[in-house]
């Protein structure tokens, strides 16, 4: 099936965009999430950044189709595959078939969410660090009752890397019932926002997302990469600032 006539499909799909020095996003396959019924569609979006030697840090790895395969042999290597939090996995066991000197990371909850899926040796980011990356990127695990998403700032190109905190779904590519969808989850550009279900999960835990986010302010991004949705490709602490305004 060609996904690529799909709306809400931010084409071209499966190839290398560029975002900053060292810093590219791929936009990849809709997927379809949420309870029976009211399921919405989601774009998805990879984000690849290179280190001085040619490494490739892979976060959120989307469909791995050969042409993609080779534009990212032209970048470097892929070093480190992450599975930033429980949800965002499907295609590492992909990437780790095609790259398999690379080592994969993933958040706590994805092994026994993905169960036979994952029947490879991963390390789990269960910690700010130390971790291999850490000349290239910066590593923050925020947690919630319901699972940790790893958010990472590559500081050179002042780029915040994003999954799930923060979704911004554009009116014009959603069909109506799934507008009305996403507003109601808080979702919709130009006010995207931490999914209204999301933040229920850190009842109990508003005081330490609350000093999550202004660490991540404190990182003062000039960019927001987000998995699902338009990204921010300027004013990137404004954007944090206004999507989290209901915390801070």
């Amino acid at each position: 099936m060609d996904t690529s006539r799909e709306p809400g499909i931010y084409t071209p799909l499966n190839q290398l965009k560029p975002v900053a020095d060292s810093v590219w996003v791929v936009d990849g396959p809709m997927i379809r999430f949420g309870p029976p019924g009211m399921k919405m569609p989601f774009p998805t979006r990879m984000t690849l950044v290179r280190s001085a030697d040619g490494g490739l840090f892979v976060h959120s790895p989307t469909a791995l189709t050969e042409p993609l395969r080779r534009q990212v042999l032209a970048l470097g290597e892929p070093r480190w595959l992450i599975g930033p939090n429980r949800i965002h996995y499907w295609w590492l066991p992909q990437w780790q078939a095609a790259f398999p000197a690379a080592r994969t990371f993933v958040a706590p909850g994805v092994r026994e969410r993905a169960g036979e899926r994952i029947d490879f040796p991963v390390e789990i980011l269960d910690r700010g660090g130390p971790w291999p990356w850490d000349d290239l990127l910066r590593t923050l695990p925020v947690t919630s009752r319901y699972m940790t998403e790893v958010v990472f700032f590559h500081p050179h190109s002042r780029t915040l890397i994003l999954t799930d905190l923060v979704e911004n779904f554009e009116a014009s590519r959603l069909a109506p019932a799934h507008r009305w969808l996403a507003r109601l989850g808080g979702v919709l550009d130009p006010d995207g926002q931490m999914p209204r279900d999301m933040r229920l999960t850190f009842l109990g835990r508003r005081s330490a997302l609350r000093d999550a986010v202004r660490t991540l302010l404190g990182w003062e991004p000039e960019r927001v990469i987000l998995a699902h949705g338009r990204w921010y490709r300027e004013k990137g602490e404004e954007e944090l600032r206004r999507a989290f305004r209901w915390l801070l």
